[in-house]
């Protein structure tokens, strides 16, 4: 899958509307600002961009050992607020160490270990299908949701839990949706009658070209193409949902396909540095074709999420809001760090809602993939990022195919407001293949341009909320 750009029309930037080009904005002038401070005392807590942040709290957690108890971004200040527990009245000379290195230091009453076993708690007692659980760093408690589903005796069962863990040791609140998974669209990858996203792009260990995406796509089916009914263009060679994450490594059947490291959001590429760990208060982006580009802020790590198909753990909590077709799709910071694989959750983006990722460092480390070329930074698969030229070529073919000009437009769409930064490569490609070959006529065009990858709603979901059928 190969890919040619489509002229950019400015008009069919309806895809996300004021929310995309409101989450634009805030990653235009940014990109590359350090946001280091002037000088100030030593040990006074230093203002950080988010990903020396997320450095510094790895570096932190290793130095401080028990007594590190979470940490999380300020955003408002840009310091990075560690927690501890058990310091003395003397300040020990780690917590020293820990504010000359420029953290803010607050004592909290809840360790780690302590948390941690409260999360095994309700992993034994209230595994009920509809919940979902993370370590929230800023409150020192676990915040535990409940969607729409947890009633009756499973609310009452839930409750008694959370009561059951003690005071001050987690927080529950109800969604007014439903967790599911977001597998009914994407860049417009298809296998039979489902329809995932492409995530990023990747190189496979033994060095070939390859993309994440969502597990629950890489379980459904093992040969995925980039138009309804076309030829498969890559075969999953792992995949792991439910269980210990929601992710798949697919590798592209050309070796010679390419894969860059960028998200086009049309009016701006962002270049994927490297992949990084997410730490909470962090404001991340989200590019999705059924929704487009969304912003918002990690809410908690570690979330275990009960969907009806299973239990998945290691994911992380956002309120970024999300819909069915933007499974798959990439999470990222404004600073070019490539963050987590869209997930599943509950709500839209009227409402709002919980959204939860796969983190792309744990999903690198268990494929043995590395970003783009290889290095620590490539991947969010951008237009290009599936291939070289063709690709255009083929969105424009699948638009003419049967959606003409409404099509074409709804590809350009695609592009210009970031078809490719949801998924990988081949956004674009997909956004005119779905359009002329899934969503033929006026829809087409529509569809594609609001889904930035060609990610159309045609389809109607199953049951599971896994796939969209056609």
């Amino acid at each position: 899958m190969s890919h040619k750009r489509i002229p950019k029309r400015k008009a069919a930037i309806a895809l996300g509307g004021v929310a995309a080009l409101g989450a634009a904005a805030l990653l235009l002038p940014h990109a590359n600002a350090s946001q280091d401070g002037g000088d100030t005392a030593a040990a006074a807590p230093k203002t950080l961009k988010a990903a020396d942040a997320s450095d510094l709290a790895s570096q932190l957690q290793n130095l401080l050992g028990e007594a590190f108890a979470g940490s999380y971004y300020d955003t408002g200040s840009k310091q990075l607020v560690v927690n501890v527990v058990d310091v003395s009245g003397d300040r020990n000379n780690v917590i020293v160490q820990a504010e000359k290195a420029g953290a803010k230091i607050r004592e909290v009453e809840n360790s780690t270990a302590e948390l941690e076993a409260a999360a095994k708690t309700l992993k034994a007692d209230a595994t009920i299908p509809g919940t979902a659980w993370a370590v929230d760093p800023r409150t020192n408690k676990i915040l535990v949701t409940a969607d729409s589903t947890v009633t009756g005796g499973k609310w009452d069962r839930l409750e008694s839990t959370v009561r059951g863990l003690g005071d001050g040791t987690a927080t529950i609140k109800k969604s007014a949706g439903t967790f599911k998974t977001f597998a009914s669209g994407g860049d417009a990858i298809f296998a039979g009658g489902a329809r995932c996203s492409l995530g990023f792009n990747v190189t496979a260990g033994d060095g070939s070209p390859a993309f994440l995406t969502a597990g629950h796509c890489g379980v459904a089916a093992e040969a995925w193409s980039d138009s309804e009914a076309g030829e498969p263009i890559a075969t999953v060679d792992q995949a792991v949902f439910p269980g210990n994450g929601d992710f798949a490594l697919v590798k592209y059947d050309d070796p010679a396909t390419v894969a860059p490291s960028e998200v086009d959001l049309g009016q701006q590429t962002v270049q994927i540095s490297q992949a990084a760990d997410a730490t909470v208060g962090t404001q991340v982006f989200r590019m999705g074709s059924t929704t487009g580009l969304a912003d918002g802020q990690v809410l908690g790590l570690d979330a275990t999420v009960n969907y009806p198909e299973g239990t998945v753990t290691g994911l992380i909590q956002t309120d970024v809001c999300a819909e069915p077709g933007d499974s798959g799709g990439s999470l990222f910071t404004q600073d070019g760090l490539a963050i987590g694989l869209t997930s599943g959750g509950s709500g839209d983006c009227t409402a709002g809602g919980e959204t939860f990722f796969q983190p792309v460092t744990t999903a690198l480390e268990a494929v043995g993939a590395t970003l783009g070329d290889g290095g620590a930074g490539a991947g969010v698969g951008a237009d290009d990022g599936v291939g070289g030229e063709e690709a255009g070529a083929g969105a424009d073919a699948g638009a003419d195919a049967g959606a003409g000009d409404g099509a074409d437009a709804g590809a350009g769409a695609a592009e210009e407001a970031g078809g490719d930064a949801g998924a990988g490569d081949g956004a674009a490609e997909e956004a005119g293949q779905a359009a002329g070959g899934q969503d033929a006529g006026g829809d087409a065009g529509a569809d594609a341009g609001v889904g930035a990858e060609g990610h159309n709603g045609g389809g109607v979901q199953d049951d599971s909320g896994l796939t969209e059928t056609h």
